[in-house]
């Protein structure tokens, strides 16, 4: 289900020696959204969270600074978090890059982890930011099924309503955690949460907890990821990938997250726009269909259908090369 990637060490601390070490935050646009990255990976920044360029409205800025992540295992009980008002807790900055539209947090926490957040615009969707996530364990130790974690938390403000929001879950797989099938181990809808991914559940605050739900609220809440990985090996990394976005509707932001393929998924709207979801509908999305990981780089796998018109056309051409 996880494919688990090798990284190679040769030359890395020499790499290191020669990144830039984190000078400035970033705000970073494809044209039709914009994100606000701090240094450590986390959003709001400058005024802006998540905002629609078109109309300046921001899903995550008129209320606390409530965005973050947080990582770690629970073999060795090392994890750290970040985020502007979680605070951060066992996250160094190695380095931060930034193009126009492009974004590089690397960090550490501890010994045990290097994070990096890489944010780029979708190909797939401009109502999308992606943010390829990669683990690596640098700890010297492997960590067993299960051990690693990951946990990003917001709390969604949706003008024109902030601090009442309808907020949408969907894609939460009737068994949870790594040892059923699924690296969703706990989802909640209390962005004020900690992003620490060392506790043991996600936090709910008004709606039902690892559940999928339509439109509940209104109130003043927003989503809360808890996932967990199979076994990696010292030296080895985890790669995933998730969204951030927004959408003018209902309709459009489920369109872009159908055109990446994520099936997890929190879906911030304003009182009022609920059912229409203008007007904007604020997007998380996980890059897995029912909670299952996607890993980026497994080549995809042909239908038994395909495969066997494959079969056929290598069975002509090797009757052809025979005549």
């Amino acid at each position: 289900m996880m494919k688990k990637h090798l990284i190679l060490t040769l030359g890395v601390a020499a790499a290191m020696s020669l990144s830039t070490l984190a000078s400035a935050q970033a705000v970073i646009t494809n044209g039709t959204i914009s994100l606000g990255v701090n240094t450590t990976g986390s959003l709001v920044y400058n005024s802006t969270g998540i905002t629609v360029n078109s109309s300046g409205n921001d899903g995550l800025t008129a209320g606390c600074a409530c965005e973050g992540w947080g990582a770690g295992s629970t073999g060795i009980n090392v994890g750290g978090y970040s985020g502007p008002d979680f605070g951060t807790s066992n996250v160094a900055v190695s380095s931060f890059s930034s193009t126009g539209s492009t974004a590089q947090s690397v960090t550490t926490i501890g010994s045990a982890l290097r994070v990096t957040h890489d944010f780029s615009p979708s190909t797939a969707s401009s109502y999308l930011y992606e943010v390829r996530v990669t683990l690596q364990n640098t700890s010297g130790s492997n960590f067993a099924a299960g051990d690693l974690r990951y946990r990003r938390t917001m709390d969604w403000d949706i003008p024109p309503t902030p601090f009442s929001e309808y907020v949408t879950v969907q894609g939460v797989p009737s068994a949870l955690g790594v040892a059923n099938g699924s690296n969703l181990l706990s989802v909640g809808d209390d962005g004020f949460a900690t992003s620490d991914a060392l506790s043991s559940s996600a936090s709910a605050l008004s709606c039902p907890l690892n559940a999928n739900y339509v439109d509940c609220g209104a109130d003043d809440h927003g989503a809360d990821f808890l996932f967990q990985f199979g076994a990696l090996n010292a030296g080895e990394s985890t790669i995933f990938t998730i969204y951030y976005g927004a959408a003018p509707t209902e309709a459009a932001a489920l369109a872009a997250l159908s055109a990446v393929g994520s099936g997890l998924y929190s879906l911030g709207q304003a009182a009022g726009g609920q059912l229409t979801g203008a007007p904007d509908t604020y997007i998380f999305g996980f890059g897995a269909k029912g909670g299952v990981f996607v890993d980026p780089d497994t080549p995809s796998v042909p239908t038994p259908a395909v495969l066997g018109l494959m079969l056929l056309g290598l069975g002509l051409i090797a009757r052809q090369h025979r005549a």
